[in-house]
């Protein structure tokens, strides 16, 4: 007898590999591989989520109060937002309205390595540009678009690269799309960039119809456990999210954690402050690794992609963290078996592993 027949997009996906917490024989590691909040989630967020609720009803499944609380932290009207399991199901529902079989889905060559799942599950093409230096280039994505492109998938801060584009390229990037393209701007580190940054994402989905921005509250905000994002764009865009989205999708604790942890501001400030003086430091560890082939590209999120173009190899040095008690995140499947990214933990924890890179190389050159 033979069974249901898989359809072949999906038979040719590799199912989404999270960071490791555990060594090979099951000893726990510092997770520094999922670029989670090191500071963990704000007291109100805690409380929140310890307070005492009704598990046996369904939760509220539109999200009300926590979308009008971001409508009115963002300026943006309530209407034009849904959430979502995380915003990976908000991307997934955006890949899966707009592309499908014979379609093409473009991003740059090193981006977040849901994209091409995203693409796959829908039967779609992925098609990756080209980068420079491990970024996004705004003419390489152009240059590669074509009749079939449907949608543009962009992380910014990107990952696993760390890299970022201010909102004139940006602008740039959508002005050259056709207007039939949508362009999925992935903000999920957005609340990393120094004060005053911004690429423009939330204005251009407020002006156009083919522009959608998703965020999530699983990293700066320290609630990946709870797994709520959410997305804005024009109206045709959310109804589109919300046809496809699941019915109760956000559970009642991740509500209420999110609407706490959005009237906490001081703490999501602190944990940019806190991420920037950590990286800076763990950046300049790595520059002083340059004489050894040690190379970090500069990262506006938290975490930092760090190239082994020496003698020490990637692997390597994977193992010498591993002994030392420390996860990272190794990313052959996407072209970066050279690279770890590691997430920014703290200062003292940086302190510590750029400490063991340094005696790795050490030890490799003898």
């Amino acid at each position: 007898m033979t069974g249901p027949t898989l359809k072949p997009w999906i038979e040719a996906i590799h199912a989404y590999v999270p960071g490791p917490s555990e060594a090979a024989d099951g000893t726990p590691l510092v997770k520094l591989g999922s670029n989670e909040n090191p500071y963990g989630c704000s007291k109100g967020a805690s409380a929140a989520l310890a307070a005492p609720r009704q598990p046996a009803l369904y939760p509220d499944p539109d999200a009300t109060a926590l979308r009008a609380a971001l409508g009115e932290r963002h300026g943006i009207d309530p209407e034009r937002i849904v959430c979502g399991t995380g915003s990976g199901e908000l991307l997934h529902c955006a890949v899966q309205a707009f592309a499908g079989p014979g379609d093409e889905v473009l991003f740059s060559r090193y981006s977040f390595s849901l994209y091409p799942l995203l693409a796959r599950k829908v039967g779609a093409e992925p098609v990756l540009a080209k980068d420079v230096d491990y970024g996004a280039s705004v003419d390489a994505l152009l240059g590669a678009v074509t009749p079939r492109t449907r949608v543009v998938l962009l992380d910014n801060p990107n990952n696993p690269v760390g890299s970022w584009l201010d909102a004139r390229e940006i602008a740039r990037l959508h002005a050259g799309l056709p207007g039939d393209a949508l362009l999925v701007i992935d903000q999920a580190y957005a609340e990393y960039l120094a004060p005053g940054r911004d690429d423009g994402g939330l204005e251009l989905a407020a002006r156009h119809d083919n522009v959608l921005v998703a965020r999530t509250f699983s990293k700066a905000y320290g609630l990946a456990g709870e797994r709520v994002g959410w997305a804005t764009g024009a109206a045709p865009l959310v109804d589109a999210l919300n046809r496809l989205r699941g019915a109760f999708n956000v559970t009642a604790s991740g509500q209420a954690a999110a609407l706490a942890a959005l009237g906490d501001r001081e703490f999501v400030a602190r944990s940019a402050r806190d991420n920037a003086a950590a990286r800076r430091g763990f950046e300049q560890a790595i520059a002083a690794l340059g004489n050894r082939g040690l190379r970090a590209i500069p990262s506006s999120a938290n975490f930092v992609l760090v190239l082994f173009e020496g003698e020490l190899t990637a692997e390597a040095a994977l193992g010498a963290l591993e002994q030392g008690g420390y996860a990272v995140r190794h990313l052959p499947g996407q072209g970066l078996a050279h690279a770890l990214r590691i997430t920014v933990g703290t200062r003292a924890r940086m302190e510590q592993v750029a400490a063991i890179l340094a005696q790795a190389a050490a030890c490799v050159r003898g």
